[in-house]
């Protein structure tokens, strides 16, 4: 069987901040609090944690993804804006143009997302975290469509999108060109089911295209992998 998507972790200098913005602005719930990072739990049918890992360098890049907030009206939206300002994120300029009806805001350590306008037929389904938008080519989104066992919802011009199959919000790739590899700061943590085995699926996901970064998984309880772009990801023991 395919593994679920377990968690998104996000590298921070600081997780306790990152945790207060994010539970905050998502209205999630904080669930502990441990050696390894913080965890937040869905209160929605994301399907998915959000986990805040120590790491004390400096972003120096744009993130290969970020969030895609919805709002249900004009007013919605600045509120959302109004309320991420006040938990500590901040606008920023990342190419948009002045005709752009989405807002682009960064967290308080400069971690891109975007609050998308209203009547976005794209996501009009999809809940409070419409997509998670990643910088990646076709054969990548084809790769995490198998990985994940999600089907495809989105496919022309190079860009692709995939959905869980019991909702959530939509995982899109934009296509060429991409960015640089460098900086990994948020990766994927996959698990499979608790009677799944670890290493079958280490070895499936390499004949879909993935490669072991890190074959160690003593003491950890993961395996680093990447997937076709290059993009860091974790198997962990089965849950």
């Amino acid at each position: 069987m395919t593994s679920h998507l377990h968690a998104l972790d996000i590298d921070a200098n600081d997780p306790p901040l990152l945790a207060r913005f994010w539970a905050g602005l998502l209205g999630w719930e904080v669930s502990d609090e441990t050696d390894d990072g913080i965890v937040l739990l869905p209160g929605d049918d994301t399907g998915f944690r959000i986990r805040f890992l120590p790491n004390p360098a400096k972003k120096t890049v744009q993130n290969p993804m970020h969030f895609d907030l919805t709002s249900t009206s004009l007013d919605d939206q600045r509120d959302v804006v109004a309320r991420a300002l006040a938990l500590g994120g901040r606008h920023i300029d990342v190419g948009q143009t002045p005709e752009d009806e989405h807002v682009v805001l960064a967290d308080p350590e400069g971690n891109e997302f975007c609050v998308i306008e209203p009547g976005n037929n794209f996501l009009a389904d999809c809940g409070f975290i419409g997509a998670l938008a990643c910088d990646g080519s076709q054969a990548v989104g084809y790769f995490w469509s198998k990985a994940l066992g999600w089907p495809l919802v989105w496919d022309q011009d190079q860009e692709t999108a995939i959905r869980s199959p019991h909702g959530g919000p939509k995982f899109t790739w934009g296509g060429p060109p991409m960015m640089p590899r460098d900086g990994h700061r948020l990766r994927f943590d996959l698990a499979p089911p608790a009677h799944g085995d670890q290493q079958a699926e280490i070895d499936r996901l390499v004949e879909l295209g993935a490669t072991r970064v890190d074959t160690s998984a003593a003491g950890t309880g993961w395996v680093t992998m990447a997937d076709p772009d290059g993009n860091e990801f974790r198997v962990l023991t089965p849950r």
